[in-house]
């Protein structure tokens, strides 16, 4: 017998409370972009703000999901309710993914004060699932106080992830030219805190030795004005440096409950904004009956593709 379909307000309240099964419906009609919960998401933004949103980015390799399973296990010592929404690569072809991280992580998935949650990309581009904040917003809700959101990985365009967490945390190796790849692919200027893994290798010296080294020639630097990015050695085989990671954190985080604080929210705010808007316009053009007409012209070559594109965008302003 198929479950009774309980409306997305009616949720909030025993979401709020921790219940983990009101908790995961509000999530998933979030992901899925289903209309009917837009305003229990509108009302949970404003019941929100506390929770300390961590983002962590880096190339593949570089032990990310290991190191967030040893961070949430030092992150439990304090007592602390710890969320984690793992973002992994979808198919391009069926839409599926991996989510491997919820399997990398089982042994935390039954501890009362942590959530996990897998989410695919869906085709979205920077790293970062659409419904991402969202759900960030769902389990501040629930009372969650660090909600730690981990990138699919790619290394290239990873860059939302800064926009969307209170604090960035690029994650390189050694061995891996993670120093090169983030010059290229800009990774390094995002970092609030820099975080060099897998330091029970011989060579791990000299990665730090290098990105604190282009840190000082300028190459790089922090979103939050007056806050310089500390380069952090971590090893999860001997569990070392997550100690200074931990204290990096609520020193930023202290940094941003001032002045300085105040413009990243409001860039986090600003992008929020563009996401939701993208969100709205792509659910309407996907509806757009005029693409196939417009289609039809464009093939037998009776207008180009930015004209059509064009009329099709005004007819869609127009309507809105």
């Amino acid at each position: 017998m198929a479950r009774p379909y309980i409306p997305s307000l009616d949720l909030i309240d025993p979401a709020s409370k921790g219940e983990t099964w009101a908790i995961a419906r509000l999530i998933s009609r979030a992901e899925a972009g289903v209309p009917e919960v837009r305003e229990a998401i509108g009302q949970i933004y404003k019941r929100v703000g506390r929770a300390h949103v961590v983002g962590i980015t880096g190339v593949p390799g570089s032990g990310k999901s290991t190191m967030v399973n040893r961070l949430v296990r030092r992150l439990l010592d304090d007592g602390l309710r710890v969320a984690v929404v793992a973002i992994d690569p979808s198919s391009p072809y069926s839409g599926g993914s991996i989510l491997g991280d919820r399997i990398r992580m089982s042994d935390l998935v039954m501890h009362p004060n942590v959530f996990i949650r897998s989410m695919a990309t869906r085709g979205a581009v920077g790293g970062m699932a659409h419904a991402a904040l969202d759900v960030v917003d769902i389990l501040d809700l629930a009372g969650f106080d660090k909600i730690i959101i981990e990138t699919v990985g790619v290394g290239q365009d990873e860059v939302e992830i800064a926009k969307a967490s209170h604090t960035t945390v690029v994650v390189s190796a050694p061995g891996l030219g993670d120093e090169i790849q983030a010059i290229k692919a800009g990774i390094l200027e995002i970092a609030d805190i820099h975080v060099v893994s897998k330091c029970d290798r011989s060579d791990a010296n000299r990665t730090l030795t290098d990105i604190k080294m282009m840190l000082r020639d300028g190459v790089g630097g922090a979103l939050t004005r007056g806050w310089a990015p500390p380069v952090i050695g971590t090893s999860s085989l001997d569990n070392e440096g997550f100690e200074e990671l931990v204290a990096a954190f609520e020193q930023h985080l202290a940094k941003l409950d001032g002045a300085p604080g105040i413009e990243r929210r409001e860039q986090i705010s600003i992008f929020r904004l563009r996401k939701a808007a993208e969100a709205l316009m792509l659910e309407k053009l996907r509806t757009e009956s005029d693409f196939e007409t417009y289609g039809q012209r464009v093939a037998a070559r009776q207008t180009d593709p930015y004209s059509a594109a064009s009329a099709i965008v005004k007819h869609f302003s127009t309507e809105t």
